[in-house]
């Protein structure tokens, strides 16, 4: 099945040629049902990139009408009809005529998935999902247009967060509660949307016969290799080992800074005071800069980071009526993605552009996998990717800052951030059990839920005194909540990976890049367990681990502070 490049979607009558000819087409062989699953690929592949040009058109301009309908189009029209056959085609692979012409070893991953996903369907639930994504939608809409006035000057929520590293206690303070004070302005509207959403996939959940959307959404994410439970002992694991760790680090902060009180508009200034990290000039510079960094960590990363720009793959600059946040999206028929990010230029930003860098690394190395199932990688994979590359990254820093105390404190920031990173993670795992655990929550209910779990996973040195509304709905600014439920954990799996590929780079840089590339090469052809073997480390969330590591990551810093 060949489909031209010229093929443009205007409705589901445009693909419904070539789903009928797969439904129809006789299987009798193992060659007849190989040659099946590379042309069903190439039709999922050819749809989904053509998605992922509609989102990432919307989401780079969430003011743009035109954009704004094609997606609609396809997520209210073109994406049901999809779902139904795709469901069809899913009951014939199942079938075992067809399942005695495959080998099931080599397809473990796929039959699994099929088998999830067609256990999983309701037709019912087809209409709901179209009006499920749409509504995802609302929460990058309404995070769009928040601006404040700062200097004379209309900023977004993202560059206006660069004052927060300004030396000036006052001026910090000012941008901070005129921050806090426009995010509270929405949340009405954004409590009204929580609850449209919980609403939505309470139903779909129900209607796939599940008491609960968290037991239904592990099932959906395809979680085969760890439970809720386990989920349960990263929480405490992490309130146990890492939030002790972050006091520690904010308690230096304290110090360093000289003050009676920490309070939250003093957590982003670069140390000592008065230093100001400032890594790239422009977007051009930082893409330039970030191609020379994965040049040096291994020539083919540099050679795809450089054809990505080459390509007109990346938007970066930060800008009103764009969405918020940053993202990789693999298109996986041209096999190569497209990098959205919010940059204002400041050293989160190009830590951004490694991790999501890490990411459109993974869509390229998964290239010569010849079904897109085994591209289409779990988080827990994915994130490992990127996460990864921003630790072995700092081998390269250099690049960024040619003065070795910046480069030493950027770094010292960056393992922090990591550190910090996992209780957070870890509240926001917590805080969405919560929602679909207690079903009818209110507003006030969800206020008073973040606030016990910020009392396990808060830090006790920072003061929010005066502020307590905008910490008791912090969560209220994490997008996965809204868009990606459930999806974020992994990004504390995956840390955990990522700082033991670290660990290995520092003892045998060569070796550890090897294993990383070989690992991501499999994309989704292997369980997840077997991936992280692959890259030489375990995947592994216990408490004894994790404070392995973490004696790590303090041992490391130590030596920065030392130099």
């Amino acid at each position: 099945m060949k489909i031209s490049d010229n093929l443009t979607i205007n409705s589901f009558a445009d693909l419904k040629p070539y789903y009928d000819e797969l439904l129809e087409r006789p299987l009798k062989t193992n060659s007849d049902v190989w040659q099946w699953l590379l042309d069903w690929s190439e039709i999922d592949s050819f749809v989904e990139e053509d998605f992922a040009w509609r989102y990432i058109k919307n989401s780079c301009n969430t003011e743009d009408a035109a954009a704004k309908a094609a997606f609609d189009t396809f997520v209210t029209e073109i994406e049901p009809e999809i779902t139904l056959i795709s469901n069809k085609l899913e009951k014939r692979f199942l079938t075992p005529d067809v399942q005695l012409h495959i080998d099931k070893a080599k397809l473990f991953t796929m039959v699994r998935a099929i088998r999830n996903s067609n256990e999983l369907f309701r037709e019912e639930n087809v209409p709901l999902e179209a009006e499920l994504q749409q509504a995802e939608q609302e929460f990058g809409a309404i995070s769009a247009k928040m601006t404040v006035d700062v200097d004379g000057r209309q900023m977004t929520m993202q560059q206006a967060s660069n004052y927060m590293k300004t030396a000036s206690r006052d001026v910090r303070k000012q941008v901070y509660e005129k921050m806090i004070a426009r995010r509270l302005a929405d949340k009405p509207a954004i409590d009204k949307l929580m609850e449209k959403l919980m609403g939505l996939r309470n139903k779909i959940a129900a209607n796939a016969g599940f008491q609960c959307y968290t037991d239904f959404r592990f099932r959906q994410l395809g979680r085969f290799d760890y439970t809720a439970a386990d989920c349960r002992d990263f929480h405490r694991s992490v309130a146990e080992v890492v939030v002790p760790l972050v006091d520690e680090m904010n308690e230096r902060r304290r110090q360093l800074m000289g003050l009676d009180v920490l309070r939250p508009y003093d957590l982003a200034v670069d140390l000592p005071v008065g230093t100001h990290l400032k890594p790239f000039e422009s977007t051009a510079d930082l893409v330039r800069k970030t191609a020379l960094c994965f040049r040096d960590i291994d020539p083919e990363l540099g050679m795809i980071m450089s054809a990505m720009s080459r390509m007109g793959r990346l938007d970066l600059e930060s800008r009103v009526g764009k969405a918020p946040g940053g993202y990789n999206y693999p298109l996986y028929r041209s096999n190569t993605a497209f990098i959205f990010a919010n940059t204002t230029g400041n050293l989160h930003d190009m830590v951004t552009l490694m991790h999501e860098g890490g990411h459109a690394v993974h869509a390229f190395l998964t290239a010569d996998q010849p079904l897109v199932h085994f591209k289409d990688t779990p988080a827990e994979v994915a994130e490992l990717a990127s996460m990864s590359m921003e630790l072995i990254s700092m081998s390269q820093w250099h690049h960024f800052f040619n003065n070795e105390r910046e480069l030493k404190i950027a770094k010292i920031n960056q393992l922090e951030d990591v550190v910090m990173g996992l209780p957070w993670i870890a509240a926001v795992d917590k805080f969405q059990h919560y929602l679909y655990e207690n079903k009818g929550n209110t507003a006030e209910q969800r206020t008073a839920a973040w606030r016990d779990i910020m009392a396990e996973f808060g830090s006790r040195v920072v003061d929010y005194s005066g502020y307590e509304d905008a910490y008791n709905n912090r969560w209220q600014r994490q997008l996965h909540i809204f868009e990606l439920p459930f999806y974020y954990i992994e990004y504390g799996f995956a840390q955990l990976g990522a700082i033991s590929i670290w660990k290995r780079h520092t003892e045998n840089p060569q070796q550890a890049i090897a294993d990383y590339k070989r690992a991501l090469r499999l994309g989704y052809s292997r369980s997840i367990p077997e991936i992280y073997e692959a890259a030489g480390i375990k995947f592994c969330f216990t408490t004894d681990y994790i404070a392995e590591l973490m004696d790590f990551v303090k041992a490391e810093m130590r030596k920065l502070e030392e130099e």
